[in-house]
């Protein structure tokens, strides 16, 4: 219960901060527009000016209502793998070798996105798309299903799964393998808040840059729908953004500034988290309940 509350209590606040570059960043994936900071600047200074300040946050709703139950079940997830693991490995309450490790929070990922995706389809259409097309959450939930089919919500289903085994697996090992460097080397149990978000940082660059392909590929599969074109399959939409756009250019359109928002988003999370989390276990040392 308590990892689930801080779970997403983390995931809301890390990305209400960086929602108005996730939006752009959406906007540039699944366009065949170059990207460059000047242009991701233009984007969102003009997208300021048309719909006013508020409208840097839009789909902002549909990401809360996916990332807390997400990020909830990722971090309670991720809790009882590691029990789990712990267990069989024979390493209980001790930190888990590098195999187990990396196991963790893959399965950890999986788990949550499996769980939420068409929520992340409903995101990424609500990024991309006027507010007239779709007013809320359930309007796009009701169009796709009339106008395209149920399936259609799972659009890009294997992508995400395929990106978020190697992301959510190397983010977790980074950050629990730096906190264990850190406990080894000063002799503290628990870094520093500041400590934490340095971690953070480090485990999301490396994690995004592992699986960012496939982010974009699934990004154009969700949109395509509204964006008039026929991604399909992985390797077809793949070979697509390639020949248009080139791969560092198509492939990893976007990746600079998921080098900004990425490190940011993942050191909020797990720091929330993991400050969040000792609170509550302090608490109930002091015998308070919130259950």
């Amino acid at each position: 219960m308590d990892s689930l509350l801080c779970g997403a209590f983390a995931g809301a606040v890390a990305k209400t901060v960086i929602a108005p570059l996730d939006r752009t960043k959406i906007i540039f994936q699944v366009s065949s527009k170059r990207f460059s900071a000047k242009e991701a600047f233009r984007v969102i200074y003009c997208t300021y000016m048309k719909d006013g300040f508020l409208s840097l946050w839009r789909g902002n709703s549909a990401t809360m209502v996916r990332v807390m139950p997400y990020a909830a079940i990722q971090f309670c997830s991720h809790e009882q793998y590691k029990k789990l693991l712990g267990g069989y490995y024979g390493f209980q309450g001790k930190a888990l070798p590098p195999f187990p490790r990396l196991l963790a929070g893959s399965l950890a990922g999986t788990t949550a996105a499996m769980l939420t995706y068409p929520l992340d389809m409903v995101r990424a259409r609500m990024a991309v798309t006027a507010k007239e097309m779709y007013s809320n959450i359930m309007h796009v939930f009701v169009r796709i299903s009339q106008e395209e089919g149920v399936k259609t919500l799972y659009k890009g289903f294997t992508p995400t799964i395929l990106g978020v085994i190697p992301y959510a697996g190397i983010t977790f090992f980074t950050y629990e393998t730096l906190k264990k460097l850190h406990a080894d080397k000063t002799k503290r149990s628990q870094p520093y808040p500041y400590e934490r978000l340095a971690f953070g940082a480090c485990a999301g660059l490396i994690g995004q840059s592992a699986s960012y392909p496939l982010d974009v590929v699934r990004r154009r599969m969700q949109t395509a729908g509204v964006i008039g074109s026929s991604y399909t399959t992985i390797l077809g939409t793949m070979r697509e953004i390639v020949k248009q756009e080139g791969i560092r250019r198509g492939l990893y359109k976007g990746l600079s500034m998921n080098w900004v928002k990425g490190p940011i988003a993942v050191g909020i999370s797990f720091t929330t988290f993991d400050v969040t989390h000792n609170l509550l276990l302090k608490l109930h040392q002091m015998g308070y309940s919130i259950h």
